[in-house]
């Protein structure tokens, strides 16, 4: 019965009519997918309208732009290359049929020496064994160089061997397309159709087709996108990544000489994978920064095996915290029943500058929508605040750098100016208790931690002292002119830089605070009999404000149900209806 139906329905056959009835075609399957696809890739907004036009419609001429997508790299073994394989009988020139028969009477003689129990004359072995065929026989055991061939799939554009290609890594971005590293250009060297466990030379590869490349070695390291020009390329092997790694580890190889290969594979890591992070602290520990715990174990895989090639000790994972503040039945009355829950008043301690500050937390919409579009706050925020704060602490300097974003992180886009004002006002005065965040959106002053994060310093002060983040002004000078008095608009810079310090540092355990706005209600000067002039008191002030302000919103902070989040990291589990990871029937209506 098998017999009859193998023959009647070939399984080969069947699959491949199912193949071609049921699945479209590459120009039809590209047409459908193609503009989500490169929607969704970085920078899609700056890719070039004849790239996207020549994917989306599979132009395939010449003169069309070429865009391959390469998902990994193969390694072959140099003597399964076409161009290496072993050629028929019928094909060997007069040398190679030779050597071959030379081979076979060696073999003929060795088996007729095992035959014989190794009793026969050694002078007629020696003459029926040549020399070379021991020498062939040692170059045969010796171990076999392997190559890496790309994996690649062409969706626009014809491909020919000799070609020169731009290899774009998983990280760049159209926007800045000379970003370090800056993508490198190779020539296709090689060219090959997948039969199977074979290859097959090609000299070109049309629109449509899977293909194997030669000539990206060294050049990609698991995938990449090959186009033939760098200004509007699309990046295929891009990922947007919503949330920031959570899992970090520290490095140090097992032998201090291999440091420097070491933090030479982690930079090759990084490249090779858009969701891994390095980062160099000042103390001298080298953190590699991971999605989770199996994400971790699979970079130190390739760290070790692949990138680094030498052994490398790793400290337990730490997952980073958060501290929150909420609003629970069970807090303690406030501090101050006069002014309310969260308002703490401070002075410094020459009593020149009193500070009003009101702690409260914010809604959970609100932190979701801040946490989610912190690249559209950093761009609202770089072209706002052209004129950074000028002030002379070394540690704010620092700060500021590290502020700076990296331009190769592949980032979801970013929303205008006008439309974060507008969405952020919407979750504000949107959801529940509206009454309090009404009209708020004209007074941010600043978004915090490292002025992208999940908190709002607002100004509520009677004068307006602090420029607005949706205003366009700018941060005034920090030191007043000669025979100027001393004002607190000249503190503006210090209180905002205080604010920053107290959300990067918690009051709890030192972590990062997400979900609390801070509201500056007065900022005032004392007057003193001092017969100094402003700027003086001004940089005697400086350090005293920021201390002041940061133990105020601490203060303010705890005065609040105060809260720890720890990190976690989700994910989406596809299962057929057979695996035992698949729910129950029984269980629909129970809930996980």
């Amino acid at each position: 019965m098998t017999t009859i139906f193998s023959s009647w329905l070939p399984l080969s056959t069947a699959l491949l009519v199912s193949v071609v009835e049921s699945l479209p075609s590459p120009k039809v399957a590209q047409a459908e997918r193609l503009p989500d696809l490169v929607e969704d890739s970085p920078g899609s907004e700056h890719v070039d309208p004849k790239v996207k036009d020549a994917m989306v419609n599979f132009k395939a001429s010449k003169s069309d732009p070429v865009v391959a997508y390469v998902s990994k790299m193969v390694s072959i073994p140099e003597s399964e290359l076409p161009e290496n394989k072993r050629r028929g009988v019928g094909q060997l020139s007069a040398e190679e049929a030779r050597e071959l028969a030379r081979r076979k009477r060696a073999e003929f003689a060795q088996a007729q020496k095992a035959e014989s129990g190794g009793q026969e004359d050694m002078t007629t072995a020696l003459n029926e064994v040549s020399l070379d065929d021991f020498v062939s026989q040692a170059e045969e055991k010796q171990v076999e160089v392997e190559h890496l061939i790309g994996f690649a799939r062409i969706y626009s554009g014809t491909l020919s061997v000799g070609d020169s290609l731009y290899v774009l890594a998983p990280k760049f971005s159209p926007a800045n397309p000379h970003a370090a590293p800056e993508p490198q250009k190779v020539t296709v060297t090689s060219l090959y159709m997948l039969m199977g466990r074979n290859l097959e030379s090609l000299n070109s590869v049309p629109a449509g087709v899977v293909f194997g490349i030669g000539g990206l070695e060294g050049h990609i390291l698991k995938s990449g996108t090959l186009c033939s020009q760098l200004e509007g390329a699309v990046n295929l092997a891009g990922v947007n990544i919503v949330g920031k790694p959570i899992v970090r580890v520290a490095l140090e190889p097992v032998n201090p000489a291999d440091l420097d290969k070491m933090i030479d594979g982690l930079k090759l890591l990084v490249q090779s994978d858009p969701c891994a992070e390095y980062e160099q602290f000042q103390s001298g520990e080298h953190v590699l920064l991971t999605a989770g715990e199996l994400h971790l174990e699979r970079c130190l895989t390739d760290l070790k095996e692949r990138f680094a090639r030498c052994e490398i000790q790793a400290g337990a994972p730490i997952v980073p915290y958060r501290e929150t503040i909420v609003r629970a039945e069970e807090m303690r009355p406030p501090a101050n029943k006069e002014l309310g829950r969260g308002v703490v008043v401070s002075v410094t301690s020459s009593t020149q500058v009193s500070v009003t500050v009101r702690a409260r937390p914010l809604p959970q919409n609100v932190t979701e929508f801040l946490l989610k579009n912190a690249t559209s706050i950093k761009q609202a925020y770089s072209e706002q605040h052209e004129v950074e704060e000028n002030g002379n602490n070394k540690d704010e300097l620092e700060d500021q750098q590290a502020v700076e974003v990296d331009e190769e992180v592949v980032k979801s886009k970013a929303l205008s100016i006008d439309e974060l004002k507008k969405q952020l006002q919407e979750v504000l005065e949107g959801g529940k208790g509206r009454e309090v965040w009404k009209d708020v959106i004209d007074k941010i002053v600043a978004f915090g931690p490292r002025r992208i994060g999940p908190n709002l310093l607002i100004d509520a002060t009677k004068e307006g002292l602090f420029p607005k983040v949706f205003s366009g002004e700018k941060v005034p000078g920090d030191t007043p002119e000669v025979g100027e008095a001393l004002h607190a608009s000249h503190l503006c810079d210090k209180v905002t830089y205080a604010f920053q310090l107290a959300m990067s540092q918690g009051p709890l355990c030192h972590e990062p605070v997400q979900g609390v706005a801070v509201v500056l209600e007065d900022v005032s000067v004392t007057a003193t009999e001092e017969d100094a002039s402003a700027r003086d008191r001004l940089g005697r002030l400086t350090g005293e404000t920021i201390k002041t302000v940061q133990q105020a919103i601490r203060q303010g902070f705890l005065d609040w149900s105060p809260r720890l989040m720890l990190a976690m990291y989700s994910c989406e589990i596809q299962a057929s209806s057979e695996s035992p990871f698949s729910p129950s029937p029984n269980l629909e209506n129970i809930g996980n």
